[in-house]
Order: C-alpha cells, then sequence, then structure tokens
C-alpha cells in the first residue's frame, strides 16, 4: 500500500505541475487568476513530487 501511495503522490504532482503550468503560460484553465498563486502551486507540486520519489526510493 506505502508504494501505491507514493506513485498515486508523484501522478498528482505531475497533473497539478501540468495544470498550474498550462495556466502560468498560457492563461488556461484559469485565466492567469493571480501569479503569485501559480508560482506557489507549482512549488508545492514539485515539493510533493520530490518528497513522494525519494519515499518511493527508501522503500525498495
Amino acid at each position: 500500500m506505502p508504494k501505491a501511495l507514493c506513485l498515486v503522490g508523484m501522478v498528482v504532482a505531475v497533473l497539478l505541475l501540468l495544470v498550474f503550468g498550462l495556466d502560468l503560460a498560457v492563461g488556461f484553465p484559469f485565466g492567469r487568476l493571480s501569479l503569485v498563486m501559480d508560482i506557489g502551486f507549482l512549488l508545492c507540486s514539485a515539493a510533493l513530487g520530490y518528497m513522494s520519489w525519494t519515499t518511493l526510493q527508501e522503500q525498495k
């Protein structure tokens, strides 16, 4: 089960990175309401991806 949760965390991180990166770059899907919020979500998704990756590596 913990490996599955790590993989789900990485998938969620990639999806958030794509959505908010796309919003930051072209203003789709949210119309770039807040630049600071887009950057904050990008940083949080990168942190989630890193933590999921390192946790998965520790379990091997």
